[in-house]
């Protein structure tokens, strides 16, 4: 299978004795996990396996998920450690100023005055807004809030975004 393939998530253990798997999800999109969707399980130097989920639920901050014709823990012991993909047809259409982890990691993040700060390696979920980990050459990582006080341009195409630092923000 040749296709870009995008990680929804990590297969972290197995839940129960019933094939439910643990999951901790690297995805906005709720609806990835819908009963029915298919999801490609990716080992390392494995073929990708398309699974159906048959169920889905969340406990204690972790996605639970059950495959179709994976009924016992033995099924998907050997899921462990492996990422849960999407084919890039199965992105869902973004709204304006929206952007997918993929598009944004990698970008080179410049001050307003053109000043080269970083390049973002991360992104970070805690809460209301995505906070975007910008790697500084020499110093410690850098924490941008997703918002629009701060975040004043993404070009996705050029892998370039433009701040405007909020006070404090790179001392």
């Amino acid at each position: 299978m040749n296709k870009i393939m995008y990680k929804i998530g990590k297969i972290v253990n197995t839940h129960g004795i019933r094939g439910e798997i643990k999951v901790v999800r690297i995805s906005d999109f709720e609806e990835r996990f819908n009963k029915g969707n298919t999801v490609y399980v990716i080992k390392e130097n494995k073929e990708p396996l398309p699974v159906v989920i048959k169920s889905h639920r969340i406990h204690k901050g972790f996605d639970l998920l059950v495959f179709e014709g994976y009924d016992s823990i033995n099924d998907v012991e050997g899921f462990k450690g492996a990422s849960l993909e999407i084919t890039e047809d199965q992105l869902t259409e973004l709204e304006e100023n929206e952007f997918y982890y993929h598009e944004i990691i990698g970008c080179t993040v410049f001050s307003e005055e053109n000043e080269e700060i970083g390049k973002i390696k991360e992104i970070l979920s805690p809460g209301a807004n995505d906070v975007w980990v910008v790697q500084r050459a020499g110093q410690k990582d850098l924490l941008i809030p997703y918002i629009e006080e701060v975040v004043k341009e993404v070009d996705t195409q050029e892998k370039k975004v433009v701040i405007k630092p909020m006070e404090g923000l790179l001392d």
